[in-house]
């Protein structure tokens, strides 16, 4: 025990910490991709917010279609992109693996195929305002192209970084249960 007025304990000169117990490896780097993972997961609600936020009101016709272009085909199955994010909220209390590997799969079905499907679909767009400066489609009187490619290059990075991480947080995980099988 310490005591902040007194005499230090016979014998402790405060070189016996080595005998006491530290956290496993393991769970620190639990600890750590939860963390990175959360961060990442409200990035993504944000940028999927934004990318609903422009379906509803190009829609619900809110705005002209000169302010608000109509969405491109990807802009749809790309707002099932929370489902993965909703798996990985619900995998993480209770380290649930089947959860994280569904989330997994899903995030690739449907966050980053339709960022590679939006890609390719812009394309020929996208050239088009390079070689000929015509842009046909606006967002708040900038290129609906422009805008939604740089939407696309951060979204790929936060989904990739995304299943990084919780590959290496099931890696985590799956070493420490097999610990407990092998006690």
């Amino acid at each position: 025990m310490t005591s902040r007025a007194g005499a230090r304990a016979v014998g402790s000169d405060g070189s016996d910490f080595k005998h006491r117990e530290k956290v496993s490896s393991h769970y620190q780097m639990s600890a750590s991709l939860k963390s990175e993972i959360k961060k990442l997961t409200v990035v993504h609600l944000l940028i999927w917010a934004l990318v609903a936020a422009q379906v509803m009101v190009a829609h619900l016709k809110l705005l002209s279609h000169d302010v608000v272009a109509m969405p491109y085909q990807w802009e749809y199955p790309y707002l099932l992109s929370l489902l993965p994010s909703l798996l990985n909220a619900m995998a993480m209390p209770k380290n649930n693996i089947s959860y994280l590997v569904i989330s997994m799969i899903s995030a690739g079905l449907f966050s980053v195929a339709p960022l590679i499907f939006g890609a390719m679909e812009m394309f020929p767009v996208a050239q088009q305002l390079y070689r000929h400066g015509k842009a046909y489609r606006f967002i708040f009187g900038f290129s609906a192209v422009s805008v939604m490619y740089l939407l696309m290059v951060i979204a790929i990075q936060v989904h990739a970084w995304q299943i990084y991480y919780s590959k290496k947080l099931l890696d985590a995980w799956f070493n420490s249960t097999q610990e407990k099988k092998k006690k």
